[in-house]
This record gives structure tokens, sequence and C-alpha cells, in this order.
């Protein structure tokens, strides 16, 4: 039989643990409050890190060798496909691994990539209107850059198989969304008018950069040779960069990626502070990282008083 001072020392395990947990879920809400609600440990930031430079050198590789003769974008964005793939599961699988995503944390991941899976067929480019970044900013700011870059390529890959959109750019869309998440994860602190200001801002800079590497991506091939625009195989970087500038600034920047800065700005303004709200009372609740312990049960044949 258990005595009164092996009961007390239960209790008093018990209270430990419950103090602990309150620390702990006391923390984790100041987290979500001001900063990121699921952070990236140390083997998904260097696998995010490694697959960010081999990413970049797929787009800005034409400047830096010279492509063989024939070559197209259809060419490359089997291989760079091939390179996301395993990038997305890898990171998915050490973070899950490492506690950063947990079941609960998947689960909103696969809830907000069906949002915004949605979401942009309603916008569907017109006048550079996009209805889904905000989304993978607003996200990306809550759950962290690893989650914002999984949520940034799972969406677009979903609005593919969802309208259709299948083709050879879309590896390099997936990776230029992930980035935009990524890059929302990695913000400094703020609160209140001060951070839906810091969003706005960075949702500007996502929306020409996201138009930058896209043009990229096309440009070496997309107006032929012979133009004073025309990318010159062989060419000095600083001479290509100089005509690719003014191709993206007339084609695209003035126009398309102006309309995205702008849409991006409304939607965080306008329902951003409620959208934030809404995925850090989400996380509160599910609790992401916190520990779950186990009470050993009593079994029968003990007393249940003194």
């Amino acid at each position: 039989m258990r005595t009164r001072s092996d009961r007390t020392e239960s209790a008093d395990r018990t209270s430990a643990r419950a103090n602990r947990a309150d620390r702990i879920s006391g923390r984790s809400a100041r987290r979500i409050t001001s900063g990121t609600a699921v952070r990236i440990e140390a083997r998904p930031a260097v696998v995010l890190t490694l697959a960010s430079v081999a990413g970049l050198a797929m787009f800005l590789w034409p400047l830096l060798l010279v492509p063989p003769e024939g070559f197209s974008r259809n060419s490359d964005a089997p291989f760079l496909f091939v390179l996301i793939l395993p990038i997305v599961i890898g990171v998915v699988l050490a973070e899950l691994q490492s506690g950063g995503i947990d079941t609960k944390a998947l689960a909103m991941l696969g809830v907000l990539s069906a949002m915004g899976a949605a979401l942009r067929p309603m916008g569907a480019g017109v006048a550079g209107i996009e209805t889904v970044f905000f989304l993978l900013v607003l996200a990306g700011r809550v759950y962290g850059p690893g989650f914002g870059f999984v949520l940034g390529s799972t969406t677009l890959f979903a609005s593919a198989i969802l309208t259709g959109g299948m083709g050879p750019w879309l590896p390099f869309q997936m990776l230029a969304s992930g980035w935009v998440g990524l890059g929302a994860g990695l913000l400094p602190r703020a609160r209140g008018r001060a951070e839906i200001a810091v969003l706005a801002t960075y949702s500007v800079f996502a929306a020409y950069a996201f138009g930058f590497l896209m043009n990229m991506w096309f440009w070496p091939y997309a107006i032929g040779a012979g133009t004073e625009l025309s990318f010159v195989a062989g060419d000095a970087v600083v001479s290509n960069l100089h005509r690719f500038l003014l191709y993206t600034i007339g084609t695209s920047t003035l126009g398309w990626d102006t309309g995205r800065a702008i849409t991006n700005v409304v939607a965080i303004v306008l329902i951003g502070p409620a959208v934030l709200l809404t995925l850090r009372r989400a996380a509160r609740r599910a609790a992401f990282g916190a520990p779950v312990s186990f009470d050993t049960p009593k079994r029968q044949d003990e007393p249940a008083g003194p």
C-alpha cells in the first residue's frame, strides 16, 4: 500500500509537470505572438540553404555558362523538379524528426495548401492580380521559414493540378514561391501596426523578386536573337543583366509585377490582421511543439484516500 509520503511525492511530481507545461505553453504563446510558431532546426536550415543555392543556380546558370545550341528551358525543368521534390520531402522529414513540424502542423500545411490552391484561380494573374501570395507571406510569418518554404512549393503544385497548369515553368514557380514563404518566416519580430507595415513592405519586394526570377527563367530563349534586348550567349554577365533589366522593366515590372505588389499590400493591410490572429489562435490551440506526457495510471488495488 502507498503511504501518505508516497502520495505527497506523486502529487508534487504531477504539480511540477503541470507547472513546467504551463511555462512551456507561456513561452510558446509569446513566441507565436511576436515571432513564429514552428522554429526551424539546424538540419533543415542547412538543407534549405543548400537547396536555395542550387535552385538559384538553376535560374541564373545561362548567365554564367554558355548554353548548348538549341537548348531550351524545357530541357532543365525536369532536373529542377527532381531537385525540388526531395528537398520538400527532406525538409518535412527533418522537421518531423527534430520536432519542428508535428502531425498537427502537417495537417495545417495541408489545409493552407488547399486554401492557396483554391485562391490562386480567383486572381488568374489578370493585370498581375495574384490572390495567393499574401497567404504565403502571412503563413510563413506565423509558422516559420521551413513551413513557409514547403507551403509555397506545395501550394503552387496543388494549384497547377487544380487548374491544369502543368508545364516546364512549374518547378521554377514552386521554388520561387517557396522562397516567398521562407523569407516571410525570417522577418524580424514586430507587433501591431509595425508588423503589418513590415509584412506589406516585404510583400512588395517578394512580388517584384518573383517576377524577376520568373522572367529570368524564360528570357534567354523567349524573344530570340538579334534584338537589343536579346540574350547573348557567352557575353559578359553585366551586359546580359543590363539587357535583361531593360526587358523585365518594360514587359513585367511596370505592369504585372506592380499589380501583384498592389494586390499583396491591399490584402495584407485589409485582412492581414484578422488572418494573422486566426493563424496564431490555431497555432496556440494546436500547441505546436508542446511536449506530450502521460501520467501513470493508478492500480486498481491502490487506495483512493488516506
